[in-house]
């Protein structure tokens, strides 16, 4: 079992997964209905575990340190039970989202990585090939994002010490806009990769399972189980 620790001080890379506690009512809230709390609790739980489960094979085949981010702070030891072997877990730092991301990359960077990449933990349709595509393209360009179908972004990496790119709230539609505007400011070189799709409403669940038939998907076993079940059960 993983164990709650600190960033560990060393020069390798870092992709980093973003994750809250999957207790009902602070998770997935979008998605109720058409679920209930318990519901999305259980969905959310099991997209995570898909979403470490790649994030891990990843991070081994490319040399990378796996690190586990979590909030609350006090959800360390609980998550730590529910992560593969290869992750260290550390708790967020920070009031908002963008000030626990940008928490995330300092505290990646401190450690001596040159390329970092976050992830959330509500994509478990992101591909392996966006994750292989990220850490290439970070060989020329200072940030590189995957965007979201609601605006956002279900990846972003960077190569260099440039946190105040998420200085700006993240819970609106406009977040990638505002994180390319503020890379410009900066004078980065950014690269756009394919897009992927979190799953936040109900129409999402749809989609997943016709990218899923499609054969699209890498590691959504977990999410496409639940989801086959909970429709069974409806």
């Amino acid at each position: 079992m993983p164990q709650a620790s600190n960033w560990r001080e060393g020069p390798r890379d870092v992709v980093a997964v973003l994750a809250k506690s999957p207790h009902p009512g602070r998770v997935k809230t979008r998605m109720c209905p058409p679920l209930d709390p318990h519901q999305a609790a259980e969905l959310y739980a099991a997209m995570l575990a898909d979403v470490l489960a790649a994030t891990e094979c990843f991070a081994l085949e490319s040399g990378l340190d796996a690190v586990l981010c979590v909030h609350p702070p006090g959800a360390q030891l609980e998550l730590a039970s529910q992560a593969p072997p290869s992750f260290r877990i550390v708790a967020q730092r920070g009031a908002a989202l963008s000030e626990r991301m940008a928490w995330a990359l300092d505290e990646a960077r401190a450690t001596g990585a040159s390329k970092v990449l976050l992830r959330g933990s509500d994509n478990p349709a992101l591909s392996r090939a966006i994750l292989d595509s990220a850490l290439e393209a970070l060989e020329e360009a200072d940030l590189v994002v995957s965007p979201d179908l609601d605006g956002g972004y279900g990846l972003v990496g960077m190569r260099g010490s440039w946190s105040a790119v998420f200085d700006h709230p993240m819970s609106r539609s406009s977040v990638l806009e505002e994180t390319l505007a503020n890379a410009e400011r900066l004078g980065l070189r950014v690269q756009r990769l394919e897009g992927s799709f979190d799953l936040d409403r109900g129409v999402d669940l749809d989609r997943l399972m016709e990218a899923w038939e499609r054969d699209e998907l890498d590691f959504c076993e977990r999410t496409v189980q639940w989801i086959q079940t909970y429709r069974l059960g409806a």
